[in-house]
């Protein structure tokens, strides 16, 4: 019999302490909303949903950011006051849609939250630039995202996640070793080593984002930040700034892509076994592990289902994410495309609006069709790393981050001159075959930004695909003649979605003018409801 290591003991303690807080405790007042009330608020969040679209584990937290700069932005951050009565909207609101479960969330969590919103106002209020009206936009952005992270955790404790993140941290931390020419040329500290290992591991294992790693780090440097009181709140406030600096410094290492490439290919075992821990009670964990032959069943079995389920989440990112781009930047490219030519007198005709159409769609079909399925050879490494990891061993592998050999001036201003000229051609294909069947030149640059936002989005979906592989890259001659074409467009995409973000006009109408009156109309028809029931309890 193989011996259990002491992580993975630990492990299955904190996952049985996960299936103990879900047993109903003493019965506690729950919050409750009308659940008739509710399915309309859950019709509107699931359009915002595709407006506002992100990865499916960040949606609740968009959603609860969104939620907060509404309701700070109508009150004025200086003149908030009753903080329980803003935290209850702002639940009931939440639930309302969908985000949390109805009657599950205990009453007192009101205030808890109540108290989280007044210790980021406190420390908003309190810091010198916010006084001086000298706090950039981004770093507000930052605080409001972080809050958002506290009353999701707050209100639904990611406690498996969290334990499987400390798992793979301790784990594959003694396996890393970083070259000390990365350290002689000043590239990472020391110091910052664990950092970096952390957000990767956050990163590959659940796809973490800048905020949600930074409130996780913010906990780790304050242990108090959960129950702070005005003194330690005054003590972060002072360094806040420079908080948020650091771990945007930290985000942005040029090393952090090696950490997170190395962490993403050997999440898989972690992935696997966290499932297995969240299908079984702690005793039968036990004997699952203890017995080889049982572990390796049971990592096929989970291994198919994460294999179906990736699938599906594939299929769906890619219909959510073109519909977004549809609804957000497509539809209103194309009516100002027609508002341009109408102008210029020219006249649009409907082959050319149904091509600014199905280009895009049939392009994310490709790349969808074009995904390849891990080998049987992957189920075997997954097998083999999660025996590695879950077993006591004296040996470790050791994986190295090192610099890549660097190349003399003369080839790498030859390699930037060619991906240039490979730019240009790419380009230029596109405006040759699309004047050649007579596209307006309007219509020609909206379809190039339709092509490069869909290769983009196309990417991000194909990289999700690859969450469960293990294998190394087998790039054949074609891969890398097709990367070569459409690089520069991914690049394109990628930088007109983060614009996008900053100047999303959809949105921005959304919260404007109809995001405050549809909670007000919800609240008003809830408030209306509970009327009608006491009336008709009345009539005996």
């Amino acid at each position: 019999m193989k011996e259990v290591s002491p992580l993975t003991k630990e492990l299955i303690e904190k996952y049985s302490l996960w299936q103990n807080s879900l047993q109903p405790k003493e019965e506690v007042p729950k919050i409750h909303v009308d659940e008739v009330v509710g399915r309309v608020a859950v019709l509107y969040e699931r359009i915002r949903t595709i407006i506002d679209w992100k990865e499916e584990h960040l949606i609740r937290k968009t959603a609860i950011m969104r939620k907060l700069k509404a309701r700070f932005f109508d009150t004025g951050i200086d003149n908030l006051k009753d903080y329980e009565v803003i935290t209850e909207a702002l639940v009931l609101e939440l639930i309302r849609g969908g985000y949390f479960q109805n009657d599950k969330i205990p009453e007192f969590k009101i205030i808890q939250v109540a108290k989280a919103i007044k210790k980021y106002a406190f420390l908003l209020k309190n810091n010198e630039d916010y006084q001086a009206q000298k706090t950039p936009l981004r770093f507000y952005d930052w605080i409001v995202e972080v809050l958002a992270c506290e009353i999701e955790d707050i209100l639904d404790p990611a406690i498996r996640e969290k334990a499987l993140i400390e798992y793979m941290f301790w784990s594959i931390k003694s396996q890393i070793k970083v070259s000390e020419k990365i350290y002689e040329q000043k590239l990472l500290k020391k110091s910052d080593e664990d950092i970096q290992i952390y957000i990767a591991v956050c990163q590959s294992l659940f796809k973490l984002d800048e905020a949600t790693i930074s409130f996780n780090l913010l906990r780790y440097r304050y242990p108090e930040w959960d129950y702070a009181d005005e003194k330690n709140i005054a003590e972060v406030g002072r360094s806040i700034y420079l908080i948020w600096r650091e771990v945007r410094h930290d985000m942005e290492n040029r090393l952090s892509n090696k950490f997170y490439n190395l962490c993403e290919k050997y999440d898989t075992p972690y992935l696997i076994l966290g499932d297995i821990l969240s299908d079984h009670a702690a005793e039968k964990v036990y004997g699952i592990v203890e017995e080889p032959e049982l572990l390796e069943a049971e990592i096929r079995t989970i291994y198919k289902k994460r294999l179906q389920l990736l699938d599906k989440k594939i299929v769906r990112a890619a219909v959510y994410l073109t519909i977004s781009i549809f609804l957000t930047k497509i539809l209103l490219l194309i009516v100002l495309e027609s508002m341009i030519d109408l102008i210029a007198n020219n006249h649009v005709g409907l082959e050319v609006l149904l091509a600014d159409l199905l280009i895009p769609s049939g392009l994310m079909l490709l790349i969808v069709s074009s995904i390849k399925k891990p080998s049987d050879k992957n189920l075997n490494l997954v097998i083999l790393e999660t025996m590695k990891i879950v077993y006591q061993r004296e040996h470790q592998d050791i994986y190295e981050i090192k610099l890549a050999k660097r190349k003399n001036l003369a080839p790498r201003i030859i390699s930037s001159g060619a991906y240039a000229l490979l730019s240009f051609a790419t380009f230029g294909i596109i405006y040759g075959v699309l004047h050649y069947f007579n596209f307006p030149i309007t219509s020609i640059i909206i379809d190039i930004i339709f092509i490069a936002l869909i290769l983009f989005a196309g990417t991000l979906v194909a990289k999700r695909s690859v969450e469960l592989t293990m294998e190394d890259d087998q790039d054949n001659f074609l891969s890398f003649l097709s990367d070569m074409f459409l690089l520069p467009l991914q690049g394109l995409g990628k930088w007109i979605s983060n614009k996008w973000k900053q100047y999303n006009i959809v949105a921005a109408f959304f919260n404007a003018l109809i995001d405050m009156p549809f909670s007000v109309f919800i609240e008003f028809l809830e408030s209306w409801r509970y009327f009608i029931k006491e009336r008709k309890e009345e009539i005996r």
